[in-house]
């Protein structure tokens, strides 16, 4: 292996004993600002990008988070796909400190598609395992889910037990088989009941990945053939508000915030916003897109900035997802409560029936082990697509 190959200058970096991280940039220093908030949540960060783009100025700022200028120390992780794989890093020290999310960083690598959190841990020790992104094989398809907020239906600590109050969808065992307990189903929203089968569990002990195996459990049992984004849009909006409605049932104030990777182009952001209880931070998602006519923009974690004209071209076009804007000089965007986004191309798809924009794009989801649905054009007329949308598109 050449001294100079990526992967063993990150294994290099590994071995060398961990520092303080103050980058210099040839455009100005990186000094790190002073921690505006106390944010007591996990945070999220993705892109999504018409062409082959590199993450490192949003993650350059994403990372200060992580120990630095606010609190987020329970580790991070990262993965972005290369073609239908995904290169994911994970790290249960402070992203701040963290030599991996420096080298990160310092190489860049150009995708589609990437995923990003950085943890605050509430349930769950600090351990590699119950790092985000998760990560699942289904329908041959790379899937990858990242979360951040609150949803006590998925809590171990309570599906597991015996209390009086558990609802009764939630399974009963004895002290003893607590740590073997099937994870909570979900499904009844998209027409499929508990079968008692769960193909997909959880290896950490966080809420989190509980949730993303329920997800992909229950759109497993849906459906026996790809189903069209807009089709796969509406079922995951149905499950998340049956996760919602089924959280109401706890005390406390569900928050519900994530990003799912499905393959190489597509992605969905999710929002139920909120605040923990007792704080008055927001935790929520914010998006933007950059798109001809680029500007300059400033990173509000770090002194470090950049004029994205220098260095884009014409056909670029990114949209950024984050927990809290990432830059204190562009126009972020909130998502609603209760909204579901996909994104592709570096567009949002804010609708069913927006996703066969993407259709049209041959950016649907590919597989090798189930069949296609052949019949968009029913899709499209399901959901009354006007025909001048779809006329000449060989359909």
């Amino acid at each position: 292996m050449k001294k100079n190959h990526p992967c063993l200058k990150a294994l290099l970096l590994l071995l060398q004993p961990s520092i303080a991280l103050c980058f210099v940039s040839t455009k100005n220093n990186d000094v790190p600002l002073q921690s505006k908030t106390q944010l007591q949540m996990c945070q999220l960060m993705g892109m999504n990008c018409a062409a082959l783009t590199d993450f490192t100025f949003s993650f350059r700022g994403f990372a200060r988070r992580g120990g630095d200028t606010d609190v987020h120390s329970h580790g991070w992780g990262l993965c972005f796909y290369d073609g239908k794989g995904i290169r994911a890093f994970h790290d249960s020290e402070p992203a701040a400190d963290s030599l991996l999310a420096e080298f990160l960083q310092n190489h860049p690598v150009k995708t589609f598609n990437m995923v990003s959190h950085i943890r605050y841990a509430t349930r769950g020790e600090v351990r590699l395992e119950n790092v985000h992104p998760f990560q699942r094989e289904m329908w041959g398809i790379a899937w990858c889910f990242a979360h951040n907020g609150d949803v006590s239906y998925f809590d171990r600590s309570i599906f597991a037990g015996n209390h009086a109050d558990c609802p009764s969808t939630s399974p009963k065992v004895n002290e003893a088989n607590r740590s073997c307990v099937k994870i909570p189903w979900i499904g009844k929203s998209i027409g499929v009941g508990d079968t008692g089968e769960r193909y997909y569990n959880p290896i950490g002990k966080t809420d989190s990945e509980a949730m993303f195996c329920a997800l992909l459990n229950a759109l497993r049992a849906r459906f026996d053939t790809l189903p069209s984004l807009p089709v796969l849009h509406a079922a995951i909006a149905s499950l998340c508000n049956e996760i919602v409605a089924l959280d109401s049932q706890y005390d406390g104030t569900t928050i519900f915030n994530f990003l799912l990777g499905c393959g190489p182009r597509i992605q969905f952001a999710y929002s139920w916003p909120g605040a923990r209880v007792g704080s008055s931070v927001w935790n929520g998602l914010h998006y933007l897109v950059r798109e001809p006519p680029f500007g300059r923009a400033h990173l509000s974690d770090c002194d470090y900035s950049i004029n994205f004209a220098s260095v884009t071209k014409d056909d670029d076009r990114v949209a950024v997802i984050a927990t809290s804007p990432l830059t204190d000089d562009e126009d972020w965007v909130e998502v609603e409560r209760g909204q579901l986004i996909l994104f592709d191309d570096g567009l949002p798809h804010l609708a069913p029936d927006d996703c066969f924009e993407a259709e049209l794009r041959e950016h649907g989801l590919e597989s090798d082990v189930i069949p296609s649905n052949p019949q968009l054009e029913v899709d499209m007329r399901r959901y009354q697509l006007r025909r001048d949308f779809f006329q000449g598109a060989a359909i």
